[in-house]
């Protein structure tokens, strides 16, 4: 036990202090971010919105989430990450607070619009962050840890959420979830203001290519795309399946979505020094991520147990751990090829597009076919995901740049 313990510890040395700052305020803003997980059944039970409505809704957030994140990297490579990161957290907490104060379809629509692209613009600033205040080496360790700190906010998050829901009602969540943006942003500007962090990856690239014009990325960005469309529903279609298929409370939801975070919080950093030391290559350890997280959704089209969802829930940590951390730090070390912003603006646009069609085509497939159908089409982007990522491994050994 004692030697667990120590292999534990051990796979968090060598981390900067800024990496540190940066997790804790990573924490505290992740949070209060569990108006998130609830959102699809606050608009349908609390509101009385259709599904087919909640899914155009759930649209305006990907697409906000999608120009957020392209408007993020085009700022972080003008203005720097360390004032866009400042400027969304402390406006994206404003606009929590007050998206609870809106009604209307067409209202909500575009709250959550101008939300999102306020919020977004925060992840590819993040990620250069992570790239400056991280020692080449210890890259995908330092991913890894920021999404400890999300994952034990996320793990906290639901349940808090499901308590509040139940005791004071939903608007305690936007509340909560703008005070913590706020706070975060507060923290940010005394802890890691650029006077007083230290630096320790300051490589550019005195000739930098765009983004857009490194075929072998866009083959990555397009795997990862089929990746988000997957990963996304378990926060829109999931919980509507919990509720409507098995009659789960919203606490009940929120602990099994608390389970997801904690587990990533206890395994996640000794799982990727684990691999990290294996042969293995990071496109390979993105495969296996996309195989487990596709089995989450076939296992629940093939058993009615209510067990099954626990075990669904545990194969999508898994490829979650895997996929995640190892598809960041590609696209990390992608980026010294070219402008930071830029590519670490793609990669999250990416998942920003996922949420463009992604839950709009979850809510409408449950409501035209069911949810097996809903599955088995999953598990089919999985494997289309997959085969990206088996031509990506070809073509990066034919163009070996950045591999």
């Amino acid at each position: 036990m004692k030697r667990i313990y120590l292999s534990y510890i051990d796979s968090f040395k060598g981390l900067s202090k800024e990496v540190w700052w940066l997790a804790l305020i990573t924490l505290i803003n992740r949070a209060g971010t569990m108006v998130i997980p609830f959102l699809s059944l606050y608009l349908t039970q609390n509101l009385g919105f259709a599904l087919d409505n909640v899914g155009t809704i759930m649209t305006c957030f990907g697409l906000g989430s999608l120009i957020g994140a392209w408007l993020g990297g085009k700022l972080t490579d003008k203005i720097g990450y360390y004032k866009v990161m400042l400027i969304s957290l402390l406006l994206s907490g404003s606009l929590f607070i007050g998206l609870q104060f809106l009604q209307s379809f067409h209202a909500i629509c575009l709250g959550i619009f101008v939300l999102m692209i306020v919020a977004d613009a925060f992840r590819p600033a993040a990620f250069v962050a992570l790239i400056a205040y991280s020692k080449p080496e210890n890259k995908t360790r330092t991913v890894t840890l920021i999404r400890l700190a999300i994952n034990l906010g996320f793990s906290a998050g639901p349940a808090l959420g499901g308590i509040i829901i139940t005791s004071i009602g939903y608007a305690g969540l936007f509340w909560v979830d703008g005070l913590t943006c706020i706070s975060a942003g507060i923290l940010l500007l005394y802890i890691l203001n650029p006077k007083k962090a230290k630096v320790m990856d300051n490589q550019k690239n005195p000739n930098p290519t765009s983004a857009y014009k490194d075929k072998t990325y866009w083959i990555f960005i397009f795997a990862m795309v089929m990746f988000g469309f997957a990963f996304v529903q378990y926060f829109s279609t999931i919980p509507i399946y919990y509720s409507k298929s098995y009659s789960l409370s919203e606490l009940e939801i929120g602990l099994i979505l608390a389970m997801n975070g904690f587990l990533i919080f206890v395994l996640e950093m000794p799982l990727i020094k684990y691999m990290e030391g294996k042969p293995w290559s990071k496109i390979t350890n993105m495969m296996v991520g996309f195989i487990l997280v596709g089995l989450s959704f076939l296992v629940l089209n093939l058993f009615s147990w209510i067990g099954i969802l626990i075990i669904g829930m545990l194969l999508m940590t898994l490829g979650e751990m895997i996929a995640f951390p190892f598809s960041n730090a590609f696209a990390m070390e992608r980026s010294k090829k070219g402008n930071q912003g830029e590519y670490m603006a793609l990669y999250s646009i990416a998942f920003s597009i996922s949420h463009v069609f992604a839950h709009n085509y979850g809510m409408r497939s449950i409501s035209n076919f069911g949810f097996n159908v809903t599955w088995y089409a999953i598990v089919l982007i999985c494997m289309i995901g997959i085969l990206l990522l088996l031509l990506l491994k070809k073509y990066t050994k034919t163009h070996p740049s950045n591999e």
